[in-house]
């Protein structure tokens, strides 16, 4: 008898069979990685006001810290005017006459405003004191002219106040007597070398 496993040809095979023969080594792999969706694309114009958002709020963080920076600042500068204005009510023949108890005080006086001066320079901020230097409406303001004829006009006579530069801005002007009554600037000599030549005879030599 013919063997009931032997398939004649053409005959129909099984189906477990035709899924066995249709799959390929690419559909195994895809079948055993799973489905793979990608995120939609973001809009840009979403995209863009976000970050600027994220930009606006930096910013206004920054000038925040800065005016809070400025307010401390302002407080510790108006500390270091106290102590020198301290210093500055005792003259030498007084701090020579003082016991020394006063002397001690003023001792510790001194350098505390010497540590909170250093404390200010780390963070950028700097006393300076324009004495002699030519009037910047820039950075000093002036207060009054004081007759000098040792300076030159224009020039700082006195600084009554010192001022406060925090970076490569003023954090105070510094209040200054403008010198009056000096020598005046050189003026300078004309730039034609014929300007004092005798004028030649419009006629000519003949």
């Amino acid at each position: 008898m013919p063997d009931p496993t032997v398939r004649a040809p053409g005959a129909a095979t099984d189906q477990n069979d035709q899924g066995a023969d249709q799959a390929t080594p690419e559909t195994s792999i895809n079948s055993a990685a799973g489905p793979t969706s990608a995120a939609p694309d973001e809009d840009p114009m979403v995209a863009l006001a976000r970050e600027a958002a994220d930009y606006k709020d930096k910013l206004l963080r920054s000038l925040a810290e800065m005016e809070n920076l400025r307010k401390r600042t302002e407080r510790q500068v108006a500390v270091a005017d106290n102590m020198e204005r301290a210093l500055g009510a005792l003259d030498a023949e007084l701090r020579e006459k003082a016991d020394a108890g006063t002397k001690a005080l003023l001792d510790g006086v001194e350098l505390t405003e010497r540590e909170l001066l250093k404390v200010l320079e780390k963070h950028g901020v700097k006393k300076f004191e324009p004495l002699d230097e030519k009037f910047d409406p820039n950075v000093h303001q002036a207060m009054f002219e004081l007759p000098d004829a040792s300076r030159p006009a224009g020039t700082v006579a006195r600084v009554i106040q010192p001022g406060y530069m925090i970076g490569e801005r003023i954090l105070r002007p510094a209040l200054v007597a403008v010198a009056k009554g000096g020598p005046k600037a050189s003026v300078e000599a004309p730039a034609n070398d014929n300007a004092g030549a005798s004028p030649r005879d419009p006629r000519g030599s003949r």
